[in-house]
């Protein structure tokens, strides 16, 4: 179901020096993967899209369920319209919490399906972080940054049906159901943008 307008990807509202970062993550990610096809799933903004188009030769395709974002095809995640792995790579980008938690599985599955080699996810992680970061001259930077747990309930948003590190949704519970479709080759949180969560899963 679509839950928000497009105008929600107004420069001023939605992009942030933190989503640039991520856009950073989303495309070294995936092309170190060196797929030769990639499926998007949710298209944003477009940011990723437009870097993969105009830069490589990698065959992109998109799907989301907004119409007015014209993705090249209108389908659910948990749906997905496309054969088994019929690409390289699939991705998710601040997709999944979007759909109740109960049919998180099924998305996964369905990723797991359609993507040959990889898939790349990312999903918001709530938690206050505690940052240090250090630069001496002439001296490797050093910095460090940690979640500090804080399991507040969830409550619906109007576009987040669940977030990492609320009560119920540890990072335990998702690594668990990912685990059954992939082996987690790399998570990570990125140290600019402590709310997105990576996850590189491998085919089994």
């Amino acid at each position: 179901m679509k839950q928000v307008d497009k105008n929600a990807y107004n420069f001023f509202r939605y992009a942030h020096p933190g989503r640039f970062v991520s856009y950073y993550h989303q495309l070294y990610e995936v092309l170190s993967l060196a797929p030769g096809s990639v499926l998007e799933t949710g298209v944003g903004d477009g940011v990723f899209a437009d870097y993969i188009k105009r830069n490589t030769k990698i065959e992109y395709t998109s799907v989301d369920v907004a119409d007015d974002l014209h993705p090249d095809v209108v389908g659910d995640v948990t749906r997905l319209p496309f054969i088994d792995q019929m690409f390289d790579v699939a991705c998710a980008f601040e997709v999944l919490e979007h759909i109740p938690f109960e049919k998180f599985e099924t998305a996964v599955a369905e990723l797991a399906r359609v993507s040959r080699e990889a898939v790349v996810v990312s999903l918001p992680h709530f938690g206050p972080p505690i940052q240090f970061l250090l630069k001496v001259p002439f001296l490797p930077e050093i910095r460090f940054a940690f979640k500090f747990p804080y399991p507040r309930k969830h409550v619906f948003n109007g576009q987040h049906y669940w977030e990492i590190g609320k009560r119920v949704y540890s990072q335990n519970t998702v690594r668990n159901i990912f685990q059954k479709y992939f082996v987690i080759e790399k998570e990570f949180v990125p140290f600019e943008n402590q709310y997105h969560h990576f996850y590189i899963l491998k085919k089994k």
